[in-house]
Formats: structure tokens, sequence, C-alpha cells
């Protein structure tokens, strides 16, 4: 009947959607109307979850608005981050993999050129996003979301809050929507020194248009490395020689670190990656670990060093192996039955190329329900 209204849920778009993690962190209350990727690998296990509905696999740039239905609450594009971060070219908004952000931001134009532009924008990226060509491109990101009307902050978060994964990430919330004075204030827990500066960067037009958020810290994390590995009886260990070739590409610093941490003779779980530095004018492979009880950043499996290894040391024994495709989606948050392509490399490759969940969670939780509402009003009529 005319007159009468209904609480629907909030609604999205994901862009660039990989295996629809930004939208396990949003989590039920919420509902897709549209996803995106490229990628045949990443869409596959998308589908495997999500269902295929929702799901338009291809290009970003040969979307049209009209392929997005209705007008959603929030649009959130994970953009490729190579040509940002400091294992990439650094090549910034004009590389090839970045500027797919253009695509995207295209298609929010379109849909308010029509009049359909999304409440809430959140872009997520590498830190590198806010010092990119010196800060340029940054500003270039926020003259975009002013020139549509949106008011615009970012945080930075490390995943390392809520998992044992080291993973800080740049997270760029824009409303059209007033802030409430709980959600934005002083520069607060989440804004890095990174952070301030790039806000100290813009222009005064652009930082009039900026938003401190506001984002209370969670509880600690209690949850360390060796909690989310699997049983040593399942694990495909290398052999004693591998093991000891890894451990020799560690400088003296490394091996020093891994001896001083079983000193006590208990177990140690450590996190290994294998990067090229130049040392003496020459490029050397050097093996480097970490003994925090966190992982290193996951990474996509594209290249010989990008692969991450586990050293355990018990007992006056030390072995190695290659962290699973398992273990890095329950270091990004997933639980056990999410379906992970059939392939280790393909599995490392989803959850490498990910958003981490609870990360997510918590901007659903604490800013972006509050700032939308928990549910739109829509008239419904006869």
């Amino acid at each position: 009947m005319a007159g009468m209204s209904r609480r629907d849920p909030l609604s999205f778009y994901e862009f660039f959607a990989g295996g629809g993690m930004a939208r396990a962190g949003l989590g039920a209350d919420w509902r897709c109307l549209f996803a995106n990727d490229l990628d045949p690998l990443k869409a596959r296990t998308y589908r495997a979850n999500w269902g295929d509905e929702d799901l338009v696999e291809g290009d970003v740039w040969k979307l049209s608005a009209g392929a997005l239905p209705g007008r959603a609450d929030l649009a959130w594009a994970s953009s490729p981050c190579q040509d940002f971060s400091l294992a990439g070219a650094r090549a910034g908004l004009g590389g090839g993999r970045s500027s797919a952000f253009y695509g995207f931001w295209r298609l929010v134009e379109a849909l308010d050129d029509e009049g359909r532009a999304p409440r809430a924008v959140v872009l997520e990226n590498v830190g590198g996003l806010l010092n990119s060509h010196g800060g340029a491109d940054f500003a270039a990101v926020c003259g975009h979301l002013a020139e549509r009307g949106y008011r615009f902050g970012a945080v930075e978060i490390d995943a390392a809050a809520f998992l044992p994964q080291s993973r800080p990430r740049v997270f760029v919330v824009a409303t059209r929507e007033p802030a409430a004075p709980g959600l934005a204030g002083q520069p607060g827990a989440f804004h890095s020194t990174a952070v301030r500066a790039a806000h100290a960067r813009l222009s005064p037009d652009l930082q009039a248009r900026w938003l401190w958020w506001r984002l209370d810290p969670p509880a600690a994390r209690n949850a360390r490395l060796a909690d989310v590995l699997a049983p040593d009886d399942e694990a495909r260990w290398r052999s004693p020689a591998q093991t000891e070739a890894l451990l020799a590409q560690m400088n003296p610093l490394h091996r020093a670190r891994l001896e001083t941490a079983g000193a006590g003779g208990g177990r140690v779980v450590a996190a290994v990656y294998r990067r090229i530095r130049r040392e003496g004018g020459e490029r050397v492979q050097r093996a480097e670990l970490r003994v925090d009880g966190l992982a290193g950043c996951l990474r996509t499996p594209g290249g010989g060093s990008s692969r991450q290894f586990l050293v355990v040391a018990e007992a006056g024994r030390v072995r190695s192996r290659l962290l699973t495709a398992r273990e890095g989606a329950r270091l990004m948050g997933l639980p056990d039955h999410y379906r992970l392509p059939a392939s280790e490399s393909g599995g490392l490759k989803v959850v490498g190329d990910g958003v981490a969940v609870p990360v997510v969670r918590l901007l659903a939780e604490r800013l972006l329900e509050p700032l939308l509402g928990q549910g739109a009003a829509i008239a419904a009529a006869e």
C-alpha cells in the first residue's frame, strides 16, 4: 500500500572482488547488488562461495553503468595494488594495473549523472597510495571524490590488530552522508604518520573536505601464527638439505634471531620470506625471518621469492615447509568452510590478493553501518 515502508539491508557493489573477502567482512546483513572481477580463477572462487547471481566477470573498463542495478549504499573497490606496492614498480595511478581505478571511477561518475551515485565509497589499497609520486596520486583520488560531492578521510589499519599476519592497508572512506560527531573528529589510532602526512600535502580546498574518521582500536589480538597452522603430522616438510639451504640464506642477524628465540628450549615457529638484497654492490637472495608470532604479509605466488616459508625449531631440530593456502586463508580471517581453488598456487593467489575479513568488519560495524543507517527506508507502493 502507498505510504508504507520497509527496512532493507544496506546494499553494496563490490569491485575487484577477488574471492569476495570484502563481502565476507560486510556480513550477511548487507546485500550485494553487483560484483566484478577480471581474473577467471578469482571469479570461479567467488562463485563457489557466493553463487553467480551477482558476479559479472570481465574488464571493469568494458562495463557500463547500465550493468549496475539500483542505487547502492556502498561501492567497495580494492583496485590492483601492484603499482603502489613497495614490491612493485611504483608507477602510481598511471600504471597499467592501478589505472583500473579509473575504470571503476568512470562508473561512479556515470551513476552520479543518472542520480544513482553510491552514498559511500571505500577504496582499499597498499600504503604506497599515500605517497606515490610525492602524494600526487592520493591528491588526485581525493580530487575526484570532491568533484562528485564526497567528503573523505583515510585510515591505515594493519590486519595484525586482529590476525597473526602483518598486513597494513589504507582505506579511503568517502561519504555523501553527514557524519555524526561520534564518527569523525580529531586524528586517532588509525591515522598513521603516513596518513597525516598525506593529509598535510593536500590543497586547502581538499583539506576542507577531509574527515578524521574515528575508529577505536579492537581488543588485543591473542592468536599467534602457530595457532592457525596444520598439525605437524599433516604437514609436508621439506628435506633436511632444503632446510639447511634456507638457513644458509639467512644473514648472521637472522640466524642469531632464530637461535635466541629457541634458547629457552621451547617450540619456535617463524615465518620466512626470501628477498633479493643488495650487498657489496651485488644482488643476493636472503631468507629473512620473524619470530614475533606473526606471518609476513601474504603475497600472490608469482615469483620465486613470493612463497612464504615456515621454520619450526624444537628439541634441537629445525624443520621447514611452505605455508599452505588454507593456512593463508585463516591468516585472512576466512573460515575453514571457505572454498579455495584446488591448487595451492591458486589458493594462495586468491588469499594473497584479498582484504582481511576482520578489518572490513571493523569498518562496517563501527563506521559504515552507523554512517549509512542499519537499513534503508524504502517506500513501497502498489
